[in-house]
């Protein structure tokens, strides 16, 4: 052998060594096992995996160890891990309801402590309020917020008739008798599927002059749904009706029917929970939209319910916190591990993230300040209209056990037809409140 092949040889060997050596001395990446929530057969999908593939590219020294799941099959899992006692280091959960047992056995992090205040503060008021979580911290901060009372306003149609947008319900009663006479409804509410005026009316008008103390304190035995503060909430839709704002009519009026007929110009105002506003914009894969966005822009607006008299909770409007991500409260303090936690997590929340979520639908984002110009403008309206809302009350269908809250629906379609009464409702209510709460001793 050459002298010159010895002295490459030897290199060769040396720069092998030198590599193994690094490489058994380079730190292994942090493993991180996560619990997702998807179904792989959504739109929107690919860009979904583009987004954890990114994380991964751009944190080389953390290993995602990600199992998908969706519907039943992603909670029969979560609470096999819970009953086990190894939950993921990151998982995706909700505020209450299918997570709650996490929420009452703090089995994730409370991310007020681990991200602090100010990190917190660059979300909505909303998505920062603990008593929005099953036992008042924050498990999870929601990626969103669905406000289901929404009133979607036509205000060229309004214009036209000399009106304008109210902002007490004397206003709104005041506007009847001119729109009826062109056989315009004033405040469209399409009730026969039954559960939207609960969920999309009453919930707001319970919360504004009940307050969600008052039914926690129902479900705890303390007040009675015969009490006054609700049996006013009652009368006070009834009055409603009475009044002519909404049209007893729309008792026969299909849900799926209301967004076509407030566009056919059949009412002023529709009241709705915020996911409507996907029925109006741009359909991604047809290019068309049920108001076009410049009608959106010029002609149509997103308002709170105007205010209503006696309302001890002014302009709080019901709602449900979304879901987001929670971080395993075994994890230990200060550790790798939990800093790999807090990284990824600050990272799904990144403005960068939520505006993808953002455009491609999926919610309007709680993160302040995320906008896009590839979004309609009712999108954008949606947004601004969050900002208008000082606080939040129960959405009743969240916090009422089924039994309790379906003769509420039932009731309140009986009221919108003239065919029961407060009285009777509140009764069948608290019939069926003391039925559950037996049930729970």
């Amino acid at each position: 052998m050459t002298t010159f092949r010895r002295s490459v040889l030897t290199a060769t060997f040396a720069a092998m060594a030198i590599g193994l050596l690094f490489v058994g001395c380079a730190k292994k990446p942090e493993p991180l096992k996560v619990l997702y929530y998807i179904d792989a057969t959504q739109a929107g999908y690919a860009q979904d995996q583009a987004i954890w593939a990114k994380f991964e590219k751009d944190n080389p020294d953390i290993r995602i160890d990600k199992e998908e799941l969706f519907n039943e099959p992603f909670h029969q899992k979560m609470q096999a891990y819970i009953a086990a006692g190894t939950l993921p280091d990151v998982f995706y959960m909700w505020p209450s309801g299918r997570s709650q047992v996490i929420h009452d056995k703090k089995l994730a992090k409370d991310l007020t402590q681990l991200l602090g205040a100010d990190y917190l503060a660059n979300f909505s008021a909303a998505a920062q309020n603990p008593a929005n979580q099953g036992n008042n911290y924050i498990a999870e901060i929601p990626q969103s917020f669905t406000y289901t009372t929404t009133v979607y306003v036509n205000k060229k149609l309004l214009a036209d008739n000399g009106l304008q947008i109210p902002t007490t319900y004397e206003q709104l009663k005041a506007m009847v008798p001119k729109l009826k006479a062109k056989g315009i409804e004033t405040l469209f509410l399409p009730n026969k599927d039954k559960w939207p005026a609960q969920s999309c009316l009453f919930s707001t008008i319970a919360g504004r002059l009940c307050g969600n103390q008052f039914f926690d304190d129902v479900k705890a035995g303390k007040a009675k749904f015969t009490d006054k503060p609700f049996m006013d909430a009652l009368a006070f839709v009834q009055s409603m009706y009475k009044d002519g704002v909404v049209a007893k009519n729309d008792a026969t009026i299909g849900y799926g029917d209301g967004p076509g007929l407030f566009v056919a110009g059949k009412a002023a105002m529709f009241v709705d929970g915020d996911w409507r506003v996907g029925a109006y914009v741009t359909d991604k894969s047809s290019g068309k939209a049920l108001i076009a966005p410049a009608d959106q822009t010029a002609n149509y607006e997103l308002v709170s319910l105007p205010a209503i008299p006696g309302e001890k909770n002014p302009g709080i409007i019901s709602a449900i916190a979304g879901t987001g991500f929670g971080i395993a409260s075994t994890i230990p303090a200060g550790s790798a591990k939990e800093k790999a936690a807090v990284r990824l997590v600050k990272y799904l929340y990144s403005p960068d993230v939520q505006k993808q979520r953002y455009e491609t639908g999926a919610y309007i984002p709680t993160l302040k300040g995320v906008t896009s110009e590839k979004v309609d403008p009712l999108t954008v309206k949606l947004g601004a209209y969050y900002g208008t809302i000082p606080s939040t009350c129960y959405v009743l269908d969240g916090v009422l056990d089924p039994s309790v809250c379906n003769i509420l629906n039932d009731g309140l379609q009986l009221l919108l037809s003239g065919s029961s009464s407060p009285d009777k409702i509140a009764a069948d209510m608290q019939k069926a409140m003391d039925t559950w709460i037996a049930s729970k001793k």
